[in-house]
């Protein structure tokens, strides 16, 4: 793990950028059906022995920016001059039919880099927004450049930012009879990996704790599930179940970090679980009865919980107050389609979850009632959604042939928006954790 000095964010007093009220600000409105992207231009400037660095910002924001499928990047021959301190010729960058303008200036001395930047509306011809000034360590430079993806996406979309944030997995390797399963996390372009187990025993269901600063997993290393965390910077590991006589698996932290739900099985009987985090011996059952109950997921408030059960004959979803009680099915598929794998959104408008079908598997989401159902992804053995950090996009896992084993995928919640992730190695059971600090 990079030793990480948090970055120093300032808005620039620059000439012209003082807090705007525009009428007509630019805007991008994620809805669904089609969207043509907006054309945007990015010149970043550098100073002496900052060139590379420079364009090597320069491109992770156009990839985190394209990525999102709501804007092109504009590569204009005859674009109008233009520099971090000139004035913007607005009317030469509209006639080349771009939308917004970023101008930046990056520098470098010893070990810190410098990275200022202005977004500019050309159809209202005024900046939108602040200038910024971001300071970090050399190595930092990545997390810079998506940090100013972040500022452009959200003063132009209005929504929360997502692109500062790390990814936990499972990667996999080896053939199919002797696949080898560790946990990961990454940026959340896919950048940047760092493995947390080794891989000699089996290890699924990572998930990150609140604060991001640990990872929950189930490791079959005793050869019985338990639960496990590790510490995502000094990859310090400690056992939190240990039970021999029962497999403990599919944890979850609820949202102020305290408790984790999770899976028990004993005696062939399964149900939800809770125990507290400072003192993991203490632990109670939310469930209890024959079905097989599982895979809990607490809404961002943790007043309640979502979890799937086959109690009604077949998997299905249902949501409970956090305590256990009031347990209400929420998912009503026809024959031959079951329900699993829910997780709450960040904003608590929605969850997301594996619909099964005689087709295979798919994605959806529906409100926490159970209406509005959608379906995002067709059914190609798509399974394990989990939420952005600002509840507009989902990661998931969807598998491929013998060959290319699992592959992690996102998509927008309008579904419009699927493409795989870049990484190099098979992977599966995505969880995002939040917005880094």
């Amino acid at each position: 793990m990079k030793v990480w000095v948090a970055l120093l964010m300032a808005a620039l007093c620059l000439q012209g950028t003082a807090a705007l009220s525009q009428d007509e600000p630019l805007r991008i409105e994620i809805t669904e059906g089609s969207m043509q992207p907006m054309p945007i231009a990015l010149r970043f400037e550098a100073s002496e022995n900052a060139g590379e660095l420079a364009a090597d910002i320069a491109t992770v924001v156009e990839a985190d920016l394209a990525g999102t499928g709501l804007f092109a990047i504009a590569e204009i021959e005859d674009a109008p001059s233009t520099s971090f301190n000139k004035v913007v010729d607005y009317v030469g960058w509209k006639q080349a039919n771009t939308e917004a303008l970023v101008t930046g200036s990056v520098s470098e001395s010893e070990e810190k880099i410098t990275v200022r930047f202005r977004l500019f509306d050309i159809f209202a011809g005024q900046p939108l927004g602040d200038g910024m000034q971001f300071e970090a360590p050399r190595e930092g430079w990545r997390r810079t450049a998506h940090k100013i993806a972040d500022q452009i996406y959200s003063r132009i979309t209005g929504e929360a930012p997502y692109f500062d944030s790390r990814i936990a997995f499972i990667g996999e390797s080896g053939p199919a009879t002797e696949r080898v399963k560790r946990v990961g996390v990454m940026d959340a372009d896919g950048a940047d990996v760092k493995w947390l187990t080794a891989g000699s025993d089996l290890a699924l269901s990572p998930r990150f704790a609140p604060d991001g600063r640990t990872v929950l997993y189930t490791s079959f290393a005793s050869g019985m599930p338990q639960i496990m965390s590790v510490d995502v910077e000094t990859v310090t590991t400690a056992q939190l179940t240990s039970d021999p006589r029962a497999m403990s698996f599919a944890p979850r932290y609820s949202p102020d970090g305290r408790w984790i739900a999770f899976s028990r099985e004993t005696a062939g009987n399964t149900d939800i679980w809770v125990m507290q985090v400072d003192n993991p011996s203490f632990a109670k059952p939310l469930t209890r009865g024959p079905s097989i109950d599982t895979a809990p997921s607490w809404s961002p408030d943790g007043q309640r919980i979502v979890f799937e059960s086959d109690r009604s004959g077949s998997s299905q979803l249902y949501v409970m107050r956090a305590d256990g009680s009031e347990p209400e099915r929420i998912s009503f598929g026809e024959d031959g389609v079951s329900y699993g794998e829910p997780t709450w959104s960040p904003r608590g408008d929605r969850i997301a979850f594996t619909r099964h079908g005689k087709d295979g598997s798919a994605i959806g989401i529906m409100r926490a009632d159970g209406s509005d159902e959608r379906m995002l992804t067709d059914a190609a053995q798509a399974a394990g959604p989990s939420w952005a950090p600002n509840g507009r996009v989902l990661i998931f896992t969807r598998q491929g042939g013998e060959d290319d084993g699992a592959k992690l995928h996102s998509v927008d919640i309008t579904g419009r928006n699927m493409r795989p992730v870049a990484l190099n190695d098979a992977a599966s059971d995505p969880a995002w954790g939040p917005l880094l600090p």
